[in-house]
């Protein structure tokens, strides 16, 4: 497929492009630059000018004089990029014939190594293997190139063959839901397979399930009358005034008062409805996602508590978000401070320092960019040894939580039962290999699951494409009475 190569401007900052050249002189590496290429595939030729117009929003940048080598970040292949979707579409929207644009860094080096155990390492720092994929310039046409899906593969429904998959693909399954397993497909006659058993540890965990929370509790031969989850729902059953819903949905729903809402006609008119507005509320956390890759695990930690708001009722429209974080000490290696003691730090989990310089950017960014603002938080840090640096108590598996409060309209407060007959529809973007296992890896215990599988567990976040789901939950919302949703539930802890 042919493809137009338009040049873009400057993508890194001199700040950002000096912060990533002190990570790769230990490479024997520097950036000379990081530029814009914007790779488009379906254009007519003679539009090429007026697609520049549109595509290039500063100074063009050129391959500075000295370069020695040059590296192509681009979408990872066989996959398309949030961006793309937003951009292609408005490509379209100004009359240019396109079947999609993607946009695509290039590295530039005028400082390269030689040691091909090196370039790895380089390429390790400049790309996010889950999400993009480094490229030569001749192979940037394989962005548009459609692979064919792969083929299911079959897993012996045994316990030594399902305790393999479990350790292989960081289930997180115990021994009695192996042995559930091998009875089920023993009663289905079959053989498992692995996207069945990816799915049911996600559906399963004790991250969506809660089994640990629920379970009863027997301490010294008697019975205790309430789980560890009675126990958080005893002060809302004592004081329940106010709430119109509690633990049965995706978020708590409590009294409002009376406002006027702006909604949307049906001839896409704007009109002041004076009605009570309840709020919809919510905070969770996302700890083992931003303790694994800290910038993408807090920005899907907001991006999920945000739709649980959405999700909430027949549909209801976030407002307002927060986020918080508590971690070990920070450690500045510029600045040690006198309580801060020495001692061995978890080498798969990002440091305090790390955390704290890129999960605020990531929520805060989501937030940004979906369109709601984030206006509260915290921070602390905690850690507590006594003479010996190897037993005491840390943040070092942190703490990030996502918050947030918006509106539910009185009539969309309760979820309806489903009928024979109703359709079942799937909002949202491409599914992809990327985040999936989340549920599982965030119910073991931390350090228990591979590095590459705990890095793969991590969602990657998508704010354009929540916003475009959004923008149809708003549209049902304003109609009131004939709003087609009688449930909505979103879909996350798995991809």
């Amino acid at each position: 497929m042919p493809i137009l190569t338009i040049p873009g401007a400057e993508a890194l900052s001199e700040f950002r492009r000096e912060r990533l050249n002190r990570r790769l002189a230990a490479h024997g590496a520097r950036l000379a630059a990081v530029r814009e290429l914007f790779v488009v595939s379906g254009a007519d030729p003679a539009d090429e000018s007026r697609l520049a117009e549109v595509l290039q929003w500063g100074a063009v940048a050129a391959t500075p004089a000295g370069t020695i080598a040059s590296r192509h970040v681009a979408p990872r292949t066989g996959t398309r990029s949030p961006w793309s979707s937003k951009a292609s579409e408005i490509l379209k929207r100004c009359g240019l014939k396109v079947d999609r644009v993607e946009r695509v860094l290039v590295h530039d080096f005028d400082q390269w190594p030689q040691e091909p155990a090196q370039r790895q390492a380089i390429d390790a720092l400049i790309h996010d293997p889950m999400t993009q994929s480094v490229l030569e310039a001749a192979d940037l046409p394989v962005l548009f190139a459609h692979p064919a899906a792969r083929a299911l593969v079959e897993v012996e429904a045994t316990p030594a063959a399902l305790a393999r998959a479990n350790h292989e693909l960081g289930l997180a399954l115990s021994e009695d839901e192996i042995a559930y397993l091998v009875a089920s497909y023993a009663e289905l006659g079959r053989q498992a397979t692995d996207a069945e058993l990816m799915m049911f540890a996600q559906a399963n965990s004790e991250h969506c399930r809660h089994k640990v929370f629920n379970a009863s509790w027997t301490i010294s031969g008697a019975a205790e009358p309430l789980s560890l989850f009675g126990h958080i729902k005893v002060s809302h059953a004592s004081t329940p005034a106010g709430t119109l819903v509690a633990y049965k949905d995706n978020a708590a729903v409590l009294e409002g008062h009376v406002a006027a809402r702006l909604m949307a006609a049906a001839d896409g008119s704007y009109r002041a409805v004076v009605e009570p507005v309840h709020l919809a509320i919510k905070v969770e956390t996302h700890n083992h996602p931003t303790a694994i890759a800290p910038h993408p695990g807090a920005a899907t930690g907001a991006g999920g508590e945000i739709r649980d708001e959405g999700a909430t009722g027949r549909g209801a429209k976030p407002k307002a978000g927060l986020s918080g974080f508590t971690t070990s000490h920070l450690r500045f290696p510029e600045a040690p401070q006198p309580w801060e003691v020495a001692r061995p730090l978890p080498a798969h989990m990002a440091s305090a320092l790390r955390i704290m310089t890129e999960g605020p950017l990531g929520a805060a960014a989501f937030n940004n960019e979906f369109g709601r603002p984030a206006i509260g938080g915290y921070f602390r840090t905690f850690e507590h040894f006594d003479a010996d640096p190897r037993e005491g108590y840390a943040y070092d598996k942190p703490i990030m939580i996502a918050g947030g409060v918006g509106s539910v309209r009185p009539l969309h407060v309760h979820k309806q039962d489903l009928r024979p007959g109703d359709a079942v529809v799937v909002l949202g973007g491409p599914a992809m290999l990327i985040g999936l296992g989340g549920g599982a890896a965030s119910s073991k215990a931390s350090g228990a699951g591979a590095i590459a599988l705990d890095f793969a567990s991590v969602q990657r976040d998508n704010p354009e494409m929540e916003r475009r789901c959004q923008e149809l939950i708003d549209r049902c919302i304003a109609l009131g009475t004939d709003n087609p949703l009688r449930t909505i539930h979103d879909v996350g802890a798995g991809g």
